[in-house]
C-alpha cells in the first residue's frame, strides 16, 4: 500500500507539473496577447489626440462661419426689409393712380356731354376768330402801293 501512495503522489506530482507547464504557456501567451493590446491602444490613444485637436479647431471654425452668417443674415434682413417698403409704396402709388384714372374717367363719362359742346362752341369761336381775321383790313403804313397791270 505505501507502493501505492508513493505511485500516487508521483501521478499527482506529474499532474501538477502538466498543470503548471500548461498555466505558464497559457499566461506567456497572454502576456504576448496583453503587450499587442497595450500597444494598439497606445496608437489609438495618440489618433484619438489628433482627431480630437482637428474636431476642437473643426468646431471653433464652424463656431466662427455661425457668427459670420448671422451677421450677414442680419444685415440682409435689413436689405429685404428695405426693398418690402419701396414694393409698398410702389403698390400705394398704383392704387392712387388707379383711383385717380377711375375717378377721371367716371367725371369723363358723367360730363361728356358738356365736353362736346365744349368742343362744338370751340370749333365755332375758331371760326368765327378765322372769319374776323379775314374780314378785318390791314394796317396801312399811310402810303399806297399800286400794282402795275400788264
Amino acid at each position: 500500500m505505501v507502493n501505492l501512495l508513493y505511485i500516487a503522489a508521483v501521478v499527482a506530482a506529474i499532474a501538477f507539473l502538466i498543470l503548471c507547464v500548461s498555466l505558464a504557456m497559457t499566461l506567456g501567451s497572454l502576456k504576448t496577447t496583453l503587450q499587442s493590446v497595450s500597444h494598439t491602444m497606445d496608437d489609438l490613444t495618440k489618433q484619438l489626440e489628433g482627431i480630437t485637436t482637428e474636431s476642437t479647431q473643426l468646431l471653433h471654425k464652424t463656431n466662427e462661419l455661425a457668427i459670420d452668417l448671422q451677421g450677414k443674415a442680419e444685415k440682409l434682413n435689413t436689405v429685404v426689409d428695405a426693398v418690402k417698403g419701396v414694393g409698398d409704396s410702389v403698390n400705394n402709388l398704383n392704387q392712387s393712380v388707379h383711383r385717380i384714372s377711375n375717378s377721371v374717367t367716371t367725371q369723363a363719362e358723367q360730363n361728356s356731354d358738356k365736353i362736346a359742346q365744349v368742343l362744338q362752341w370751340g370749333t365755332v369761336a375758331v371760326g368765327l376768330y378765322d372769319q374776323v381775321k379775314e374780314r378785318k383790313p390791314e394796317k396801312s403804313t399811310g402810303w399806297t402801293v399800286y400794282k402795275a397791270r400788264s
